[in-house]
């Protein structure tokens, strides 16, 4: 974590350097000196807030993921009142954010995964992004469906979720929101499909 104290402004440059710099080099071959350099500040700077490379890594990848719990719920906030559809699909837009899927920030991602595998620090925060997701998505569902029911959709929707974005991440092209809009917007009507015909026999 950053020490307190740093202005927000420099924070904001040194996670963007940090970005551009695994989207160039991968985050094996990124080294404090060329994140420094694009950020403009000295070595020592990010030495004193971030300690080390892995601090800065960190740092960002909190960045990534607030970025994400805001997308999801600024979408979410004007919808409390509509349907479990529309605000799952708000959910998934969400994940595929502008701010989700840019090259830098899918790059950033899979790096962040397979270092997570290694690193406990990292690991600890992909564990929470992930039952972040799960636990969003199972509470809509339950709006609609039985518990067990309701968490069996939410893997189904968060693993259709992470296998959209790794494809797509994986392929190195850009991502296709229609497609995964289809998709899911398919998957969540089969899964609510149940509750609908009853809605109709009442």
């Amino acid at each position: 974590m950053p020490k307190v104290g740093m202005q927000p402004i420099r924070r904001r440059q040194l996670i963007d350097a940090t970005l551009s710099t695994i989207n160039d080099v991968g985050i094996n071959d990124a080294t404090i000196a060329q994140i420094a350099r694009r950020a403009g500040v000295s070595t020592g700077i990010i030495s004193h807030y971030f300690k080390d490379k892995n601090g800065l890594l960190e740092a960002t990848m909190r960045d990534i993921t607030r970025q994400l719990r805001d997308a999801v719920a600024s979408r979410l906030k004007p919808l409390a009142q509509a349907s479990t559809e529309t605000r799952l699909l708000a959910i998934v837009e969400g994940n595929f954010d502008d701010s989700q899927v840019h090259s830098a920030a899918m790059k950033a991602w899979l790096d962040f995964w397979a270092s997570s595998m290694h690193q406990p620090q990292l690991g600890r925060l992909e564990r929470v992004s992930s039952r972040r997701l799960f636990s969003t998505l199972a509470a809509e569902f339950r709006r609609d469906l039985p518990r067990e029911q309701a968490r069996l959709a939410a893997h189904g929707l968060a693993s259709m979720i992470d296998g959209l974005w790794l494809r797509a991440a994986l392929s190195g092209e850009p991502f296709n929101l229609h497609i995964a809009r289809t998709l899911t917007t398919q998957f969540i009507r089969q899964q609510l499909a149940g509750t609908e015909s009853l809605r109709k026999e009442e």
